[in-house]
């Protein structure tokens, strides 16, 4: 078949990757003039099944409303009207059970776990090179109450099949030499040996370049999608500003994106943006040898090759991808307080990019409202992690296969 791929993130590269190795011809359209420029570009480089736990849930609904009035933490929601951002926010709140909380946790996990296998496979065939690490990653805390507390959370994961280890400073420290000179301001870690680091971005445009040569995929950079072309219960074709482009099957992986381009064909995906910070440093010595997450502090690092990668917050502000200095200045100042002397933050590169976050932190998979229209989006804040995964397990349902893994929960329902 011709299969458009809409949108080229990590996300559609990974699907255009999977489709084409089951023999399909593969149109990936995108705007951006290289794949990975956006949501993909700068995240926190962690493949992270550790981080499946659901963002909604009764402790994320305390801070949520918190967010409304108070400036430091981790999540700022600036107050609207948008109907849009106010149905989804509906929709967080419902899923903020116990209950739900669970459910939704194991799907993610579920998913998370097979996505880390397919990519090493993936990585394996292809040989792409991304500045990976497979050593783990550690969900460090600054007082043995966090920790204690962060233990007992993580629990649900340890019990559904992620390895992980309550480790104190000694054993931190022997694990990443590069947080001795932080040691004394944690207090423990949790640490998830299968987790894994690496750079989206270059992982993208690698296996990118690795598709035009050696399987059917063409890329359209540089172009920017209108709409959608039914005709009957089908997509006929793609409309772009330089004309419509006929296909078989499209398969939507447009991030935040996807959410609009659905609203002009009547489908409701309940996907809304969340802005992500992060900054990425030149490392002079030492430095992380780890990936890993100041659980107190609510930031994220990985060392990508002789780079390190922080990341922080969870931004409500629309569409807006703008960002300023000051934006960053907790990044630096926990940077320098956990890696002492070890980067050049004067160097760094700033970015902001927006997470499609759906209210039950599950991506919305599967065929929508057309015949040949395919969902792979709504990844949230580990689109990297899945990527591979749903890619996977959306060609498998285009070419009829059962997925490799349990689908239930995962498919979008009309």
């Amino acid at each position: 078949m011709k299969i458009a791929v809409l949108g080229g993130g990590v996300v559609g590269v990974a699907a255009a990757y999977y489709l084409s190795q089951d023999g399909h011809a593969v149109t990936l359209i995108d705007r951006n003039a290289a794949a990975a420029s956006e949501a993909s570009y700068g995240n926190a480089g962690l493949v992270s099944p550790g981080d499946s736990y659901a963002w909604a849930s009764p402790a994320a609904l305390k801070v949520f409303v918190k967010s409304l009035t108070r400036s430091d933490l981790g999540i700022k929601v600036r107050p609207s009207l948008d109907p849009h951002f106010l149905l989804w926010t509906g929709q967080f709140l419902l899923q903020c059970t116990p209950a739900r909380a669970r459910v939704n946790t194991l799907r993610k996990l579920r998913i998370a776990l097979y996505s880390k296998q397919c990519i090493n496979a993936l990585a394996q065939h292809t040989g792409v090179q991304y500045d990976s690490g497979h050593r783990g990653i550690l969900y460090f805390y600054r007082s043995q109450e966090s920790l204690d507390a962060g233990a007992r959370h993580m629990q649900i994961l340890a019990d559904h099949g992620l390895d992980i280890e309550v480790v104190g400073r000694d054993r931190l420290v022997a694990l990443d030499p590069g947080l001795a000179g932080a040691r004394d301001k944690i207090a423990g870690a949790i640490y998830s040996p299968m987790d894994q680091t690496g750079d989206s971005c270059r992982f993208a445009r690698n296996l990118a370049a690795w598709c035009e040569q050696h399987a059917d995929v063409r890329f359209l950079h540089g172009v920017t999608i209108r709409g959608l072309n039914i005709e009957g219960n089908r997509v006929a074709s793609v409309g772009t500003d330089r004309g419509s482009i006929d296909c078989d099957a499209v398969v939507l992986a447009m991030g935040a994106e996807s959410a609009l381009l659905g609203r002009r064909i009547g489908l409701k995906l309940p996907i809304y943006p969340v802005k992500g910070y992060s900054m990425t440093v030149p490392i002079r010595s030492g430095g992380p040898t780890l990936g890993g997450v100041d659980e107190d502090k609510l930031i994220a690092y990985s060392r990508l090759g002789d780079r390190l990668r922080l990341a922080c917050r969870a931004e409500f502000a629309g569409y807006d991808r703008s960002h300023k200095p000051e934006d960053f200045a907790m990044l630096r100042k926990v940077g320098e307080e956990l890696f002492p002397g070890s980067a050049d933050f004067d160097q760094a590169e700033c970015w902001a990019g927006l997470r499609p976050m759906t209210p039950s932190s599950v991506p919305i998979l599967g065929r929508a409202r057309y015949d040949n229209l395919y969902l792979d989006c709504g990844h949230g804040h580990v689109g990297w992690t899945m990527a591979c995964g749903s890619g996977r397990f959306v060609a498998d349902l285009i070419a009829g296969r059962q997925p490799e893994i349990d689908p239930d929960g995962l498919l979008y329902q009309n």
